[in-house]
């Protein structure tokens, strides 16, 4: 079965749960904190949990964080393909995280940035595996050079999944446009993906009149190298997905969220592990929709259900 090469940073997250933000100098009272592996690990734990099989060739450090983060990959059966960076560790993330699920980042700089092409091939991607960059890697030139040159000598056959995160819209025009064009499939969420847009149709003097997941996943999937497929989510609306010239909206799960920090991780890992299987795209959506819908019930960013939990819970939703 096809692998599911991650090339971002694995993190760890500093997760504390706030009544709210502090006003600027302030200081508010967290009612409980954790520390637990995050970044690129949701997204391999939740494929992982899903049957796929996993591969970081993100780097990573020594010290206390990378060995959280190498304890939380071999607990699920996930491997690591580039040598640790000895005199360095793994970078923490710094999560606020408020009553009704919403979250506050602040992100450090660690060994996960001292990536290098040599490191990536260790990773020895081969046709049909499925290779998820993530735009937080492009918006800092130390991953950014190297992994851009990775990327340009993939063998023939092996699928490019950009999750392009918050930033991916404010990098370089340059930037944008070769990472676009070698994307296979696109995955994020509505605010992303209009942000993408809005910066397109600024650049070229035309607009897309894009509204909603499924016109802005048609929209997006037109940014693509040719036949590549969008999906767009939206929350507890579900997703849209954009293949072969069709789009299809697929109904998310509503739930009363306990945490959304890595709801979004939980979709799209859920989602390739589907496509390694050879899943369809509407029903891998569907059980990307579940493993989201079950993740913002759990508290934690690699809290992403197991392949059995999303087949019960679609088995007891209610039909129509």
């Amino acid at each position: 079965m096809p692998r599911i090469i991650h090339t971002g940073q694995a993190l760890v997250d500093a997760v504390a749960r706030v009544p709210a933000l502090p006003a600027r100098g302030q200081n508010v009272m967290a009612s409980s904190w954790e520390l637990a592996a995050a970044g690129s690990v949701n997204i391999l734990v939740a494929a992982a949990r899903s049957g796929a099989t996993c591969v970081q060739a993100g780097v990573v450090g020594t010290g206390r964080n990378g060995d959280l983060v190498r304890a939380a990959l071999a607990a699920e059966g996930i491997t690591w393909s580039a040598e640790a960076i000895p005199d360095a560790d793994t970078g923490l993330c710094l999560v606020l995280v408020e009553p009704d699920g919403e979250r506050t980042f602040v992100t450090t700089l660690g060994a996960e940035r001292r990536l290098s092409v040599a490191a990536l091939d260790r990773s020895a991607p081969r046709p049909g595996d499925l290779v998820c960059v993530t735009g937080y890697s492009l918006a800092v030139e130390a991953t950014r050079a190297p992994l851009e040159a990775w990327l340009a000598d993939l063998p023939a056959g092996v699928a490019v999944v950009l999750d392009p995160g918050a930033v991916f819209a404010g990098l370089s025009d340059a930037t944008r446009a070769a990472m676009l064009g070698r994307t296979t499939v696109w995955t994020s969420n509505l605010a992303e993906a209009e942000a993408i847009l809005a910066g397109t149709e600024t650049e070229t003097g035309t607009g897309t009149g894009a509204r909603g997941m499924a016109a802005t996943a048609a929209a997006v999937s037109r940014l693509l190298a040719p036949g590549g497929v969008a999906i767009v989510r939206d929350g507890p609306a579900g997703c849209a997905v954009h293949a072969g010239g069709q789009t299809t909206l697929v109904p998310g799960f509503p739930q009363e969220a306990v945490d959304t920090n890595g709801a979004g991780d939980a979709h799209t890992g859920v989602l390739l592990a589907e496509l390694a299987r050879g899943t369809g795209w509407v029903v891998a959506c569907r059980r990307a929709n579940v493993g989201g819908a079950i993740k913002v019930t759990r508290s934690g960013p690699a809290t992403a259900p197991t392949g059995a939990e999303i087949d019960a819970f679609w088995a007891a939703w209610p039909r129509p």
